[in-house]
Parts: C-alpha cells; sequence; structure tokens
C-alpha cells in the first residue's frame, strides 16, 4: 500500500480536529451559560424579593406611625403635639405610592384610599379622627397580610422553579458528562488502545505497515508517520541483518585465516624441532670434524707426492666446507630471545578465551579463576602462544564431547602456579612415565609438537612443568614460573 506524507495530510487532520474541538468547547460553553443563567436569574429573583420584603417593611411603619397618631389622638393630644408621626406618616405614604414593589394591584388602591382618609384628617373632630385613624389600621393590616401571603407564595413559586431548573441542569450536566466520556472512550482511549497494540507488534519485531483507509481523519496522521517509521525500522532491520552477514563472513574468514596460522604454526614447531635435532646433530659433527681436520693437515704435511698433494688439498677444501656449512646450521638455530613485559594477566585470558572459542565446540565451556589485578612480568607472546596451544590440546581431548577447561593462575610469593585443566580422558601411562617428548602424540591429526614447545619454553625462562591425571576424570598441566609477580597480587 502506498502510503502519504503527514505534512500533506495537515489539512485533512486539523479540519476534524478542530470540528470536535469545537462542539466539546461548545458543549462546556452551553454547561457554562446555563449554569451562570440560572445563578443570574435567581440573583434576580432573590432581588426582587428583598425589594418586596422591603416594601413589606414599609406598610408596617406606616401601620406603626398611624398607631402613634392614634395613641396621641386617643390621650386628647391636639395634631400639634404630634406633628412629627403624622408628617413622617404621610411622607411614607408618599414614598409607597411612587413605589412599585407590590405583588397585588389592590395594595396601591388601599393605600391611596389610607392617603385621602389622612389627608382630610385635620378637619374632623377626634371621634371622628379615631373612626379614620382605626380604619386606617384596618386597610393598612389587610394590606400586609394580603402582600404577606402573596410574597410566601411567590417564594414557593421560585422555590419550585429553582428545584426545577436544578433538576434540568442536572440532566444537562449528566449528558455532558455521558457525551465527554463516550467522546474521551472513542476518539482518545480506542486509539491509544490501538496504538499500544501497535507498539507490542514494534516490540514483536513486526514491521509491517498498516492499512488507513478506513481510518478517522483525525488519527489518520499518527498511523502514517507509524508506517513511514515501521518502513525505516524494516529498512534498518534488513541492513542490520546484512550487516550482522557480513560480520558473520568476516568471522569466519578471520576463524579461517587463525586455523591455519595455527596449522602453520604448528608445522613451524615441527621444524623448529628438526632445526634444533639439526643443530645438536651439527654441534655433535663439528667436533670429530674438527679433530678430522687437524689431522688431515698433518697427515699432509708428511706427503711429498704433488699428485697426492693435489688430492688432499680437495679432501681438505671438502672438510673446510663442510665445517662451514655446520657453522652455518649453528647460527641459525640461534635466536634472540623474546623481552620481559609487565600485563594483566587475567586480561590475557580473557583475549585467549576469546580467540580459542572461535576453534573449540560450542558445549565446551570455560572455568577462569585467575585475580583481576594479578600482574605478572614475563614474555607475552610466548606464554600466550604456550596456553593457546593447552587450550587446544584439552579441547582436542575432549573429542567433540561436552566439558569443560579449567584455566587457574595462583600467585606464590613472587612464583606464579599455572594450570589447565580438562575432563576428557586424561593422559595416557606412557606420556606419564616417559614425559614430553617431540613427534610423540596419540591423537590422529596431531604432531606431536605443542607439549614439547611448551616445555621449552618453560625450561627458557627457568619454569618447570608437571603433567598428571584429575579424578574423577581428566589431564592437568600445571606450569610454575618463579620470579615473575610484579605489582599487586589480589
Amino acid at each position: 500500500m502506498k502510503t502519504l506524507r503527514a505534512s500533506s495530510l495537515s489539512p485533512i487532520f486539523y479540519r476534524p480536529a478542530q470540528l470536535r474541538g469545537l462542539i466539546f468547547l461548545g458543549l462546556l460553553l452551553m454547561a457554562l451559560g446555563i449554569l451562570g443563567g440560572m445563578i443570574w436569574r435567581n440573583h434576580q429573583r432573590f432581588e426582587s424579593v428583598l425589594s418586596y420584603v422591603d416594601y413589606s417593611h414599609r406598610i408596617q411603619r406606616v401601620s406603626a406611625g398611624l398607631q402613634q397618631v392614634l395613641i396621641g389622638s386617643q390621650t386628647e393630644q391636639t395634631l400639634a403635639d404630634v406633628p412629627v408621626a403624622l408628617a413622617q406618616t404621610l411622607s411614607e405614604m408618599d414614598g409607597l405610592m411612587l413605589d412599585s414593589h407590590y405583588l397585588l394591584e389592590t395594595t396601591h388602591i388601599r393605600l391611596q384610599r389610607v392617603k385621602n382618609m389622612l389627608m382630610a384628617l385635620e378637619q374632623l373632630d377626634n371621634l371622628e379622627k379615631n373612626a379614620r385613624l382605626l380604619e386606617s389600621l384596618k386597610i393598612m393590616g389587610e394590606t400586609l397580610d394580603f402582600e404577606t401571603l402573596q410574597r410566601e407564595k411567590l417564594l414557593e413559586d421560585i422555590n419550585l422553579d429553582t428545584q426545577n431548573e436544578l433538576y434540568i441542569a442536572l440532566v444537562i450536566f449528566t449528558v455532558i458528562l455521558i457525551s465527554a466520556f463516550f467522546f474521551l472512550k472513542i476518539q482518545i482511549l480506542h486509539p491509544l488502545n490501538d496504538l499500544r497494540r501497535l507498539l507490542e507488534r514494534l516490540t514483536q519485531e513486526d514491521f509491517t505497515p498498516i492499512n488507513t483507509d478506513h481510518l478517522d481523519p483525525l488519527l489518520l496522521p499518527v498511523f502514517v508517520s507509524y508506517n513511514d517509521m515501521v518502513n525505516h525500522l524494516a529498512d534498518l532491520e534488513e541492513a542490520n541483518r546484512l550487516h550482522a552477514q557480513s560480520l558473520q563472513k568476516e568471522v569466519k574468514l578471520a576463524t579461517q585465516a587463525l586455523l591455519e596460522q595455527q596449522y602453520s604454526l604448528a608445522r613451524a614447531e615441527r621444524l623448529a624441532a628438526i632445526g634444533e635435532v639439526a643443530a645438536e646433530l651439527a654441534h655433535e659433527i663439528r667436533n670429530p670434524l674438527a679433530g678430522i681436520q687437524m689431522a688431515f693437515s698433518n697427515l699432509r704435511k708428511e706427503i711429498d707426492n704433488q699428485e697426492q698433494n693435489q688430492r688432499m688439498e680437495l679432501i681438505g677444501e671438502e672438510l673446510k666446507r663442510l665445517a662451514r656449512l655446520l657453522n652455518d646450521m649453528l647460527d641459525q638455530s640461534r635466536h634472540s630471545p623474546e623481552a620481559f613485559s609487565v600485563f594483566y594477566f587475567k586480561r590475557l585470558i580473557a583475549d585467549l578465551t576469546v580467540l580459542a572459542r572461535y576453534q573449540i565446540a560450542e558445549n565446551i565451556h570455560f572455568y577462569i579463576d585467575v585475580p583481576t589485578h594479578l600482574l605478572v612480568n614475563l614474555p607475552e607472546s610466548g606464554i600466550r602462544q604456550v596456553l593457546l596451544n593447552l587450550i587446544l590440546n584439552a579441547a582436542d581431548a575432549l573429542e567433540g564431547k561436552a566439558g569443560t577447561i579449567t584455566i587457574c593462575a595462583l600467585p606464590r610469593r613472587e612464583n606464579l602456579e599455572l594450570y589447565v585443566q580438562d575432563t576428557g580422558t586424561g593422559f595416557s601411562e606412557e606420556v606419564l612415565k616417559q614425559g614430553i617428548r617431540p613427534f610423540r602424540t596419540s591423537r590422529q591429526h596431531g604432531t606431536g609438537l605443542g607439549l614439547s614447545m611448551v616445555q621449552r619454553f618453560v625450561k627458557a625462562i627457568d619454569g618447570s612443568i608437571v603433567l598428571s591425571n584429575v579424578l574423577p576424570q581428566g589431564a592437568k598441566v600445571l606450569i610454575v614460573i618463579p620470579h615473575c609477580i610484579s605489582g599487586d597480587k589480589q
């Protein structure tokens, strides 16, 4: 399937995202609007109720003023004695007439009637005054009672409307919450679960792109980016696989080269042993040859025959050439010993086991017991070749079977005790009795020079080598090298 770039799908992605965001914002604003409207409406209602309560209080003050005027009239005081109370009452009546915060239309009519009764109060006698004042108090009391009843009814209506609005708001908020829950579940949680499954596919190294034909436009760029990513990961995986194959090929070539070098080294060791034998033989031949030359020189002096002297001269030249050949052979057999160097012994063992792992079976395991900071002063190349020979001999002794090769190095004061042990069949009785000899081996493809080379190296550095068998089975080669520990022995 051909995938599109996420950048080309940006308009497709943003339009549905904006639409859904606007819908969600609209629901939120609607909920806030309903809540704000309810709060504002209830505030207005409470303001109206407070104004009605204040209006009733003013009616009560007017009634209280009328009571004061009535009391003054009944105690035979003139109206001049209570002008303040009457003036305040009339002023309050004017205010009530101008105010419209009453609940019943009859309230205004009653108040107008009381005002008319009070306006002509000065022209009447006391009896008539008292009758009008009592009538006014009665009317004001009835007005206050009617207003109070109407206010209580209004409060009941407000309470009922408020409850209904609360129920409606609760239903609306419930619908909004349910809608938000399903919106989050469908538009967010489900895509997250899909993304989780895609990530699980990545952990399983499944780099197959997914089909994006029927995806939600809101999620399309995410999954398109996922397809781009898995395609890139698939390319990287293929490159990694090719690189691994290249590395494996290089390792095989290196192993093959190493084996060839090992075979060449074995052949060189064999030739070296032959050269050593030849050097010893040349040394043994050169001594009697020197005596023959001296005797021949004396014999030549005693012969005066010219013809015989010529023959003697030819024989002398051949003896000199033979001596030169023997001297050249001895010179070639001599070599300079390798220089000593200080190094960490465990690091050398680790390098050797990695190198030997390419030449031995995988079912053969190494057990290494060497102090981490053990410093030694030895010919590094020589000891490396010694250990490699012992490890390969131990691996050959296992004959392809599962087993363990143990390499242990223990510092004893200034000496180093080193042994290589295997779990094979062990040394034969002949090898244990007669010791190490060149060209003697019990293996079909062996040269018989591995242990001989090891012995020659150990003796060259004043060490000793001991062969033994261990229980229940296996062979052990112990090497003791004196005066080679340097630095920290831990």
